[in-house]
């Protein structure tokens, strides 16, 4: 009898046992959801921008991008945006980023924003541009948290530390501008002495001739590597605008790149066989001496982002250095 006894105690004994060891699992896995809880609430980070501060959760996994030169630098961040506003040429997008954006949703334009639209993709993101996208910040922000840049200048590097910054990818952001400026460095090196060419620059538009200076996407760019310009389009302004054919002779220089923007009704490639074939034009010394030379407009004007850039700095090596 005794030993039945001590068996019945012992196995009491075992049961209290058992519970307090499952009790002390279970708070060990609630120990565990409450550490995960605040390693989610510790992962997120806030971003100071044009229109105040914005806090992001966590990093987001589906950004929409309401500016072209954001779309590139997205991209280049290795972040496919799930909605972008339309390129300004393209069906719709710029062919150097065709490939990239066959998962993108178009949501409107830079100028004409479409709301339903980017509120359907339920992003986790929104990325704006304040001179472009002020008025509609509110609605924006109510759809999900949205950060603005201030405005949108020549030099794409000031917008994109931002949106890397946005997007939780400081560290990507900074190897990119490490190669871009790296890339500089060394095509100023192989350059040498061809820096000291004056280099010009014009842009054809229906109904408008501009004669870039250097606050410019091309100018800045141009500026960096070092080359000479022009005397009149070595100022720290955006382009000439409206130039007649009496200011033909602020177009001469050693070398010319001209760009023509087209929206497919052929009237600013009308405008520009006009001009290049007036007998002011031919007689530029720069047109003389058979330095002109026809590029891109998307690539060295309208994109306006880290893409663009790099591959005008191909444009530069092709005339330059082959």
């Amino acid at each position: 009898m005794k030993s039945k006894s001590i068996l019945s105690i012992l196995s009491v004994v075992l049961v209290f046992i058992l519970a307090a060891c499952g009790g002390s699992n279970n708070e060990d896995k609630g120990a565990e959801k409450d550490t995960s809880k605040q390693n989610t609430e510790e992962s997120s980070y806030t971003v100071e921008h044009a229109m105040g501060t914005t806090t992001i959760e966590k990093t987001p996994e589906k950004v929409v991008i309401l500016t072209n030169e954001g779309t590139e630098a997205l991209l280049e961040l290795g972040v496919t945006p799930v909605g972008a506003v339309q390129s300004w040429t393209g069906d719709p997008w710029y062919n150097h980023i065709v490939d990239e954006m066959k998962d993108t949703e178009v949501v409107g334009l830079e100028s004409e924003v479409n709301l339903e639209a980017i509120a359907a993709l339920q992003p986790d993101l929104i990325i704006g541009n304040k001179m472009r996208q002020e008025e509609i910040y509110e609605q924006l922000s109510a759809i999900a948290p949205t950060v603005f840049a201030e405005d949108l200048r020549g030099n794409w590097k000031n917008n994109f530390e931002l949106y890397a910054k946005a997007i939780n990818k400081e560290e990507k952001g900074k190897e990119v501008i490490g190669a871009y400026d790296s890339r500089i460095a060394d095509l100023k090196e192989q350059l040498g002495d061809k820096l000291n060419m004056k280099v010009s620059m014009v842009r054809f538009m229906a109904g408008d001739v501009r004669i870039y200076q250097k606050d410019s996407f091309s100018g800045v760019i141009l500026e960096q590597l070092g080359f000479a310009r022009p005397e009149s389009q070595d100022v720290d302004e955006f382009a000439i605008k409206g130039a007649t054919k009496e200011q033909m002779p602020l177009m001469d220089g050693d070398i010319l790149f001209h760009f023509t923007y087209e929206t497919g009704d052929g009237a600013a490639s009308e405008l520009e066989k006009e001009w290049l074939e007036d007998p002011l034009f031919k007689n530029l010394q720069v047109a003389q001496k058979g330095e002109v030379y026809k590029v891109d407009d998307v690539i060295w004007n309208t994109a306006g982002g880290v893409k663009a850039a790099n591959l005008m700095l191909n444009d530069i090596e092709d005339t330059f250095l082959k």
